[in-house]
C-alpha cells in the first residue's frame, strides 16, 4: 500500500527500539525524511545508521529526553517543521504495592507520559496548522482505558493524555491536522524485557524468563494466544500518519490481541 507521504518530513520521539524503531522502520519505507530520539546514544546512532542504509532514506538521530524541557529543546532545533509526529515512552517499571507510590514516582510518571508529549505537541500543532497537513499519533498504551493495578504508574498518565488529545484533535482536525493515539497491549520488546527483574521482583518470583513468562500468562489471557512483537502495531500507526488516515480524528485504537474486554 502506498501510503503517500514520501518526501515528508517525520519525527519518532522514542525511535530507536521497540514500537517506536518498528514505526521508525515503516515510516522510513514510504519514503520520509526521518528524524528519530532517544535517551541511550548508542543505541540510537546504530538504530538511525541501520535504518537509513535498510531503506535508503534520510535519518536524523537526536539524542533528546522528551520529559525534559533540555532534551525538547534539542529536538526542536534539530526538526523545527515536520510533517508528522509519532511518539512513544519507554515503559514505566511494574509498581508493585501501589500504596508504596510517592508523589516522586507520579511527578516522573507525569514529565514523562503527558506533559513531555503534550510540549512537544504544543510546539508543532501551529506548525503543521500553516502547513494546513499534518498528522500526530501517540503511542500509548491499553492501561489508559484499563485500568491494571501492577501498572498503575504507566495508566493514568495516558489516560489525562488521551483526554487533552481528544479535546485538542477536534480543534486541530478543520486545519488537516489528525491527531489520535494508538494503546498497545502486553507486546514483547527490548524494554519489556528489561523488565524482567522488576516484574519478578513486584510478585515476589524467580527472576527466570520462564516463570515470569508463565506468570504472566496465567494473569495476562491474550484471546490471539500470544504475545505480539511491535512489528504487529508498527503498520497502524504508519497509517495514522498517512493521507489515507484523513477522517480519522481523536481515536484511541486498541491492538492487543483481544484482551481488552470492551465494545468501545
Amino acid at each position: 500500500m502506498d501510503l503517500q507521504i514520501s518526501g515528508k518530513k517525520a519525527i519518532m520521539a522514542g525511535g530507536s527500539a521497540g514500537m517506536g524503531r518498528a514505526t521508525a522502520e515503516r515510516l522510513a519505507e514510504a519514503g520520509v525524511e526521518l528524524y528519530i530520539t532517544a535517551r541511550r546514544k548508542e543505541r540510537l546512532l546504530k538504530a538511525a545508521e541501520e535504518i537509513a542504509q535498510k531503506y535508503n532514506t534520510s535519518v536524523t538521530p537526536v539524542v533528546a529526553d522528551s520529559s525534559t524541557e533540555e532534551g525538547r529543546q534539542a529536538l526542536f532545533a534539530a526538526c523545527p517543521d515536520p510533517d508528522i509526529l509519532s511518539i512513544t515512552i519507554k515503559p514505566p517499571p511494574p509498581n508493585g504495592n501501589f500504596l508504596e507510590l510517592t508523589p516522586e514516582n507520579w511527578r516522573d510518571s507525569i514529565d514523562t507520559a503527558l506533559i513531555g508529549p503534550i510540549e512537544i505537541m504544543r510546539r508543532y500543532i501551529p506548525v503543521m496548522k500553516d502547513k494546513g497537513w499534518g498528522r500526530i499519533v501517540n503511542i500509548a498504551t491499553f492501561s489508559a482505558k484499563n485500568p491494571m493495578i501492577w501498572r498503575l504508574m504507566s495508566g493514568p498518565a495516558r489516560s489525562a493524555l488521551v483526554n487533552y488529545t481528544a479535546g485538542v484533535s477536534r480543534e486541530v482536525a478543520q486545519y488537516g491536522v489528525n491527531i489520535n493515539n494508538i494503546l498497545p497491549g502486553m507486546f514483547q520488546t527490548e524494554g519489556a524485557s528489561e523488565l524482567m527483574e522488576v516484574y519478578a521482583q513486584a510478585f515476589g518470583l524467580q527472576p527466570d524468563p520462564q516463570v515470569v513468562r508463565a506468570h504472566f500468562q496465567e494473569h495476562n489471557k491474550i484471546p490471539a494466544g500470544f504475545i505480539a512483537d511491535a512489528a504487529d502495531m508498527a503498520p497502524m500507526a504508519a497509517l495514522l500518519c498517512s493521507p489515507l488516515s484523513r477522517f480519522i480524528v481523536g481515536q484511541n485504537i486498541v491492538i492487543d490481541g483481544g484482551q481488552h474486554y470492551s465494545l468501545f
